[in-house]
């Protein structure tokens, strides 16, 4: 049919050719070449990297590209097309682009061969992703870990498939929506917390970085927990707790204590008695079937390793609502190594504001206030390391525990702890919120109002 060699190709470990659809391919581009309506169809079903062959790729492309801005769409406009980019050699010739359209048996299979080009596409990347892990591993160069991950990431990405979402961005496109959210009073992805004074001042929305810092001991491992737990446990959405700074026996602890009310002590040092017992068996099934709370207590991580986390729950089909990041000092950096902590600590506080972005969910960073902020009410420029968290940041919220002057929790407030909305975007600032600290239930309580 034409001048290019399309034997088959073979995939290098052996196993046979690697999968791809010719014949699909060409009814796909011909039925483009014929009709705008499969154009339309077209743009947002594929990529141009869903095509086997380099030429098909570029056909496809300037197709696609020239749409945009013509409405004449033939092999002649197209062929004129490549022609002034320099393609039209490379893709066989005028000649080829009129042997497409006689090829396409009818414009109305066009969806369907679509369908089969992605699948081949995902099944090429599936291979190559694993021959790139299988190569890293071989080489013994990197730690096993690391090339975990990076395959999770990769294969997700197969997962996910070469079609293109279609884009919109438009007023026109999001006005419905907006006027939807309008009407329900709330923004429907937005997602509120377990602390009832808080939501009237903060909504956690997606593509936001919260950072919450607290001195050490200051209870921002509570509230990470307390919120990821009310997000898998009341609003049954999954969850991710990313924590450097406990292992899995400990988080599971503190969960349990929270949500059976069993004393934290006992259950650290295993140590319950009956009535602990009987609490712990009330959220037998609660705990068992948890499969969308997922605690990650993997050593070193990093930026790259919670986005393969990330990936990984949403190709099992629980993409994450809201991931809850403890602490963001203790990250793994992974960029040069001339650069200082605090150059590092910028790195990772922008990472994941991008990464909120990137997978349309909140972020939840816990933070460390350094040591000059003891002894008096914290302020948004007490973290430690980085004062880029601040201007990263969509909401600052800062813990502080009002204890007596000897540092004990026995002053006029004692049992209590403070929520200061240092920062907030879309909202008021410098509200203080109190709850009350359960430490022995690893938990932050609603206040009681008289």
């Amino acid at each position: 049919m034409n001048d290019f060699d399309e034997s088959e190709e073979f995939e290098p470990g052996g196993f046979g050719p690697l999968p791809r659809d010719l014949e699909a391919e060409r009814s796909v581009l011909g039925s483009m070449l014929l009709s705008k309506n499969v154009i339309d169809l077209m743009v947002a079903t594929l990529k141009p990297e869903a095509f086997s062959q380099p030429h098909h790729a570029v056909i496809f492309a300037t197709i696609t590209g020239l749409y945009g801005r013509s409405t004449k769409i033939d092999p002649i406009t197209v062929g004129e097309e490549l022609a002034t980019n320099g393609d039209l050699a490379k893709v066989g010739g005028s000649s080829y682009l009129h042997q497409l359209v006689q090829a396409v048996p009818s414009v109305a299979h066009a969806e369907e061969h679509a369908e089969i080009i992605r699948k081949k596409a995902r099944l090429r990347a599936v291979i190559e992703a694993s021959n790139r892990a299988a190569a890293r591993a071989y080489a013994q160069q990197d730690d096993a870990d690391d090339i975990l991950d990076d395959a999770m990431a990769d294969l997700q990405g197969a997962a996910d498939g070469t079609g293109q979402a279609e884009l919109k961005l438009a007023v026109s496109d999001r006005w419905a929506g907006f006027l939807d959210e309008l009407e329900a009073g709330k923004d429907p992805r937005a997602l509120d917390t377990p602390w009832r004074d808080l939501n009237d001042v903060v909504e956690l929305k997606p593509g936001q970085l919260v950072v919450v810092g607290a001195a050490t001991g200051g209870g921002k491992s509570l509230f990470g927990m307390n919120l990821a737990s009310h997000v898998a446990f009341k609003h049954s959405k999954p969850a991710l707790v990313a924590s450097m700074e406990m292992g899995g026996s400990e988080l599971m602890a503190r969960l349990v204590a929270a949500e059976a009310g069993v004393d934290l002590d006992r259950l650290v040092r295993r140590k319950l008695n009956d009535h602990d017992w009987a609490n712990v068996i009330k959220v037998n099934e609660l705990m068992g079937t948890a499969e969308n709370f997922i605690l990650d207590d993997s050593a070193n991580l990093t930026l790259s390793k919670i986005r393969a986390r990330l990936r990984w729950m949403a190709s099992q089909g629980k993409p994450a609502a809201i991931v809850v990041a403890d602490y963001l000092q203790l990250m793994g950096s992974e960029g040069e190594g001339s650069k200082n902590r605090a150059q590092e600590v910028a790195d990772i506080s922008r990472g994941l504001k991008v990464m909120a972005m990137e997978f349309e969910i909140p972020i939840v960073a816990l933070a460390q206030f350094n040591r000059g902020s003891v002894g008096r009410q914290p302020l948004a420029t007490d973290f430690k390391d980085s004062s880029s968290i601040e201007q990263d940041s969509n909401v600052i919220l800062l813990l502080h525990r009002p204890l007596a002057e000897d540092g004990t929790d026995t002053g006029p407030r004692a049992g209590e702890i403070d929520v200061i909305v240092a920062k907030n975007r879309n909202g008021a600032n410098g509200r203080i919120i109190p709850l009350i600290f359960q430490g022995h239930y690893a938990r932050l309580a609603n206040y009681q109002h008289g």
